[in-house]
């Protein structure tokens, strides 16, 4: 049980990323996968969530800039990263859990989810 980001970085703000998961066995069947994140010094904090039938779900502060998707055949996990903010900077970490088409609404921070990465650090800078 593996899951591994990839594609942190430093970008300026209103830069974009994308952040890679490779999560075989993940994608395409029973679980919820997505992203939470820790800022530093802060809690961690849900994302963004994608569920086994495609249904996506994000955070307020993702709304509108970040986006969740995946690729089953490449089994792997994305979130395109747009117009990032200086409250934006973190470690990233890709999860799972087993939980049939069901992710909770909004994301969930860190403790809901059963497996994750070490995650992929993101600066932003001004």
């Amino acid at each position: 049980v593996q899951v591994v980001e990839s594609g942190g970085g430093s970008v300026q703000t209103g830069g974009s990323l994308r952040l890679s998961c490779a999560a075989p066995g993940y994608t395409s069947s029973n679980y919820c996968m997505g992203w939470f994140r820790q800022p530093p010094g802060k809690e961690y904090e849900g994302v963004a969530a994608i569920s086994s039938d495609g249904t996506t779900r994000y955070s307020d502060s993702a709304k509108g800039r970040l986006t969740i998707s995946k690729d089953n055949a490449k089994n792997t996990l994305y979130l395109q990263m747009n117009s990032l903010k200086p409250e934006d900077p973190a470690m990233y970490y890709c999860a799972a859990r087993r939980s049939g088409t069901y992710c909770t609404n909004p994301p969930a921070p860190k403790y809901w989810w059963h497996y994750w990465g070490q995650g992929t650090q993101v600066t932003v800078s001004s």
